[in-house]
């Protein structure tokens, strides 16, 4: 009988994007190949503590009246001491410890700060333990909107355009985001720059919203992006890498159709809100698919990410302007990553065993 591969599902976390993260290992832990890997689900609370949570899919399902949570148990999970031992430890909240034995891998769904941003891939690689997803400077670049941009317009590729504001850049210069929306016109989106799942985005489609929105950003990041509205249609492409060396792979795209709201906010991608229709796969040509698809390989390629990536677009009049690209895209067994790669022929339990094999081989880190 063949040996399991022994699988960490590290997810929850200190961002606002604990409860989706949540859910996320909810579906994973659902769908996961049981016959292939031993799972060990390790939780993270809002506050940071490391715990050994409970293996019950159904104890983290996504539900709008009482979002999935890690709570602490007391327990304490302790990560190998040394490179290449491998061993993860639990301290119970009784005071005894026992070992959990060898990880082979860590898959960690987390979104946000202090999980998607490079922080915990940087604890992982020190460990020396495979994880799913990219490195230390994929990660960060991919979590900061600012440096995302600014490394794909250097790629050639197209971005919106936008303005970089902080607290105390205002405070010097206090007229730097009325500025900003002379110089990109109504309406604009205000973007916390380190944040995920549309958390602390406001449109702002008149002059006296704007300090408002500035506000909304700035509780979720010391950094703002005020960005142009753009009309045209909004598309998004999941990517894989490619094994043994091989280019990143991409699947067909999918389509976010706005009808009833301002934009696709967190209400209506993880909620259930009304007024957005999702499309997999999208109505587009054989052109603008491989164009597309060269594009969210450009994109992974230029970031120097790992393993997957969701590249988000908005197909205009002129072309294809990426809006962001996502290194730990939603992952519910209904997000828009899962399902293109449904839609392209690769279910979720054999797209889940897909990332678990590219971080064992390494992938592009």
């Amino acid at each position: 009988m063949t040996e399991k591969t022994t699988v960490v599902v590290l997810f929850g976390g200190r961002s606002s994007e604990h409860s989706i993260s949540s859910a996320t290992a909810g579906g994973v832990l659902g769908a996961i190949d049981r016959d292939r890997f031993e799972v060990i689900p390790v939780g993270i609370t809002r506050d940071g503590a490391t715990v050994l949570e409970r293996d019950d899919p159904e104890a983290f399902r996504l539900d709008p009246e009482r979002m999935p949570e890690v709570v602490d148990n007391g327990s304490r999970v302790r990560w190998p001491e040394k490179v290449g031992d491998r061993l993860l430890t639990v301290v119970e909240a009784d005071g005894t410890e026992r070992t959990l034995g060898p990880v082979d891998v860590v898959f960690p769904i987390l979104h946000g700060p202090f999980g998607e941003d490079g922080t915990v891939q940087g604890l992982l690689e020190l460990t020396g333990l495979p994880f799913v997803g990219s490195g230390v400077l994929g990660s960060a670049v991919g979590m900061d909107k600012h440096f995302t941009k600014t490394l794909l317009r250097d790629a050639g590729l197209a971005v919106a355009p936008w303005r970089t504001v902080t607290r105390r850049s205002l405070a010097r210069d206090p007229q730097q985001a009325a500025r900003a929306l002379e110089e990109l016109g109504l309406p604009v989106f205000v973007k916390p720059a380190r944040a995920g799942s549309s958390v602390g985005v406001s449109r702002v489609a008149s002059a006296d919203q704007l300090d408002a929105a500035l506000e909304t950003a700035f509780a979720e990041d010391s950094r703002v992006l005020i960005e142009a509205g753009l009309t045209g249609r909004e598309l998004e492409i999941a990517v894989l890498d490619g094994r043994d060396g091989a280019a990143p792979r991409t699947s067909v795209a999918g389509e976010v159709v706005v009808s009833g709201r301002d934009f696709y906010d967190f209400e209506a991608k993880y909620l259930g809100a009304d007024g957005i229709t999702l499309s997999c796969p999208a109505e587009v040509s054989e052109s603008e698919l491989r164009e597309f698809s060269s594009l969210a390989v450009t994109a992974f390629e230029a970031l120097d990410l790992s393993g997957l990536a969701r590249v988000d677009v908005f197909l205009t009049a002129d072309g294809f302007v990426v809006n962001e690209v996502n290194t730990m895209p939603g992952f519910t067994p209904i997000s828009m990553f899962p399902s293109c790669w449904l839609a392209s022929g690769l279910s979720y339990p054999e797209l889940i065993t897909e990332l678990v094999e590219l971080a064992l081989e390494g992938g592009s880190r």
